[in-house]
C-alpha cells in the first residue's frame, strides 16, 4: 500500500533535520538504545510508541469501541498529549503507568493498524522533530515512512528468547513464556498490517543485539555516523 500523503511535500521539509531513525520489534531493545544513543549524540530522543498506546489509554477511557476506526481516529485527532522522557500525560491525566498496562498493551496493536490513526500520528512526529531540529526517533515504521530520509536507519533485532526475557524484565513478568507468546501475537501483528508494516527500511542497517550490551550497540552507531 503506497502513502502518498505521508510523503508528498515532506521529504524536502524533513531532509536537513538530523533525524536517527532507530526501528525494531518489541525487546529488541530500541527504547534503552534510542535514550542512551540520543544523550550521546545530545539530540532530543521520542518514543512513537508511546504515541500509539496514548491514543489506546485515551480511547479506552471515553468507553470508545475500539472496532470503530472513525471514532478512534477522532480520539487521536483530539487527544492533547504532552510526552517526555519521564511522563506522559493525556488529556491532562497522568497516565505515565497506565500506558504500559496490560488492558493498553493489549489494545495498542489494534489502535497501531489503524491508518488514519497512524496518518495523525506521523503528523504529530514529524512536527515534532521539526520543532527540535531533529532527533533519534524510535519506533516500527521510522525510517520507513516517518522519516525515510533519515540521516541513519538501524533496524534493531534479538532472539526470540532473549527479547522475551528482556520484556519479562521490563513488566516484572515471571511468566517468559506468556510474554513470549504476547510478543509474537505483536509480532505477526506489526508485521501482517497493511498501514505501516513493521520492516526493514531500504538503506537500514540491521543490529543483532542478543549478545551486546547497550555501550556497545551505541558505540556501533556512532561509528556509523562517522
Amino acid at each position: 500500500m503506497t502513502w502518498p500523503h505521508y510523503v508528498v511535500g515532506e521529504t524536502e521539509r524533513m531532509s536537513g533535520l538530523e533525524v536517527i531513525a532507530i526501528d525494531g520489534p518489541a525487546g529488541s531493545g530500541k527504547t534503552t538504545i534510542a535514550r542512551a544513543l540520543a544523550d550521546r549524540l545530545e539530540l532530543a530522543y521520542l518514543d512513537t510508541g508511546a504515541m500509539y498506546r496514548a491514543v489506546a489509554f485515551a480511547a479506552l477511557r471515553a468507553g470508545t469501541d475500539l472496532g470503530d476506526e472513525v471514532a478512534v481516529a477522532r480520539t487521536a485527532r483530539d487527544m492533547g498529549l504532552h510526552l517526555d522522557r519521564t511522563s506522559c500525560v493525556v488529556d491532562g491525566v497522568d497516565a505515565t503507568l497506565a500506558i504500559r498496562g496490560p488492558e493498553v498493551t493489549s489494545a495498542v496493536s489494534v489502535v497501531a493498524a489503524m491508518v488514519d490513526v497512524r496518518v495523525e500520528l506521523v503528523e504529530r512526529q514529524r512536527n515534532w522533530v521539526g520543532e527540535r531540529g531533529g532527533g533519534v526517533v524510535e519506533g516500527r515504521d521510522i525510517g520507513s515512512v516517518v522519516f525515510p530520509e533519515a540521516r541513519l536507519k538501524v533496524y534493531l533485532t534479538a532472539s526470540p528468547e532473549v527479547r522475551a526475557r528482556r520484556r519479562a524484565g521490563e513488566t516484572g513478568d515471571v511468566d517468559v513464556a506468556a510474554v513470549a507468546a504476547d510478543i509474537r501475537r505483536r509480532d505477526a501483528a506489526d508485521s501482517g498490517r497493511e498501514a505501516s508494516p513493521l520492516v526493514e527500511a531500504d538503506g537500514s542497517v540491521t543490529l543483532d543485539t542478543s549478545e551486546l550490551t547497550v555501550d556497545e550497540v551505541v558505540e556501533a552507531i556512532v561509528a556509523l555516523l562517522r
